[in-house]
């Protein structure tokens, strides 16, 4: 009878083990399968490697990539084919950014009961969120520079427009990538790409200022073109004189933002930058963005007046950048960025105290009518703030413009990095003014 007991126990503890083994293949299964069908080996849906199911479409339903009958075909216009590449993707995933590597379940067709197995072996469908038309419109504003530009709605963290130059032709593609034109073409910079802040940077800085230094708006600060600070000088692009906090920030004062830097310390310098997400990565349908850096610069030290400047150190990566000011822009909320159409409201992340944000944006806005001239931005209310980021080696500066626009009822952030550009103002503002006018005329 002993026997017969241990016997059925054995029997009962292999059942137990093997049900124990299929649930965990079937949460497996349920979680992964997606990637398992959609495995370059599945000659069903890849040839020679290449995905040859599904359909991308933008936001207005032109079609920009289509796999059918062993082929993987580019729209027709090759701006169009350029200008979205780095969203699309290549056809040997050497873009890793792109929906044809990171969404390749959903154009498959995969579902848990068929696979990706259909009838007219059509896949499925992706509808991203950007407006082509406006991506190649803001790829042609580059002119051929190396940079990016992104825009979003605020309220529903879509993503409008991504374009990232260098690019090429997928149809066309050039004999060599040696020459200095497509220097870093597989790189999505919007996603992956981190450069030196210069004077963007200053929003963190005066951000930080607001809700740490009580009489900031009652105090001045003095500027002779230059602030010498522990053994070493910050210089300004001119003598400025005295200066409140907003005209600080309208001209874009080194003297009296090093001052600033100073009283505030390096600790929340770096508390701030952290907390406002510029230091890490976030994540977009899945895609992590490249990190960007902060350091604590030493007190008693230089380098603390120049990374609240936005040198020293300092990197931002442009799609955590273009949700920072999307933030502002959302009473403090930034907004859960995306590339998929969802037409609603994003879920969103408080970052910022609502009045800080309120603040800083009325700031922003005093930066066009003092500085830039509200007439670049004719029939838009404008909240802005250009930078000129030093690289070093000889080389120009970077220029990066970045804020937010409201007409009609709509809230759009946008960035533009130009690298190598000159001056933010002039150069990346001047693209900002014309590429937000092509966006309110696009997507309303």
């Amino acid at each position: 009878m002993t026997k017969i007991k241990r016997r059925a126990v054995s029997v009962l503890v292999l059942i137990a083990l093997l049900l124990a083994g299929l649930g965990v293949y079937i949460v497996k299964y349920l979680k992964d399968g997606g990637a398992w069908a959609s495995f370059e080996s599945n000659h069903t849906v890849y040839t020679d490697g290449v995905l040859t199911a599904g359909t991308i479409t933008d936001r207005t339903g032109l079609v920009l990539w289509q796999g059918k009958d062993g082929h993987a075909a580019y729209n027709e216009d090759s701006l169009i084919r350029k200008a979205t590449l780095h969203v699309i993707g290549d056809r040997w995933g050497n873009i890793g950014t792109g929906a044809v590597f990171q969404l390749k379940d959903k154009l498959t067709g995969y579902n848990p009961i068929t696979g990706v197995y259909s009838m007219d072996n059509t896949g499925g469908s992706v509808e991203l969120s950007i407006n082509a038309e406006l991506s190649a419109y803001a790829y042609s504003a580059l002119n051929g520079r190396r940079g990016t530009i992104g825009i979003c709605d605020v309220e529903t963290g879509e993503i409008l427009c991504l374009a990232t130059s260098a690019s090429y032709d997928p149809d066309n593609m050039p004999d060599s990538f040696d020459s200095p034109e497509y220097e870093g073409v597989y790189i999505n910079r919007f996603l992956s790409a981190a450069y030196t802040p210069g004077s963007i940077f200053k929003l963190v800085t005066m951000a930080a200022a607001i809700e740490n230094i009580p009489d900031l708006f009652e105090k001045t600060y003095y500027c002779e073109g230059y602030y010498e600070t522990c053994g070493d000088v910050v210089n300004c692009t001119g003598f400025h004189g005295e200066l409140t906090a907003e005209d600080a920030l309208a001209v874009s004062c080194n003297c009296a933002f090093a001052q600033i830097s100073e009283e505030l310390g390096s600790d929340i310098l770096a508390e701030y930058a952290e907390k406002y997400g510029l230091t890490g990565s976030t994540e977009i349908d899945g895609i992590r963005t490249v990190s960007g850096r902060f350091d604590k610069a030493e007190e008693n030290t230089a380098n603390v007046a120049w990374s609240g400047i936005g040198q020293y150190n300092d990197l931002v990566n442009p799609a955590v950048m273009l949700r920072f000011v999307a933030a502002v822009a959302n009473g403090g909320k930034a907004p859960e960025l995306t590339l998929l159409e969802r037409s609603r409201a994003a879920s969103t992340k408080r970052i910022m105290q609502e009045a800080t944000a309120q603040r800083l944006g009325e700031m922003m806005n005093y930066n066009v009518y003092r500085t830039y001239g509200e007439e670049k931005f004719s029939g838009i209310e404008m909240h802005a703030k250009s930078g000129t980021a030093e690289v070093g080696g000889g080389n120009s500066p970077h220029a990066l413009f970045t804020g937010y626009g409201v007409k009609n009822g709509k809230t759009y952030a946008f960035i533009v990095i130009v690298e190598n550009g000159g001056y933010g103002s002039s150069v990346a503002g001047g693209i900002a003014a014309d590429v937000m006018q092509k966006a309110f005329e696009l997507c309303g």
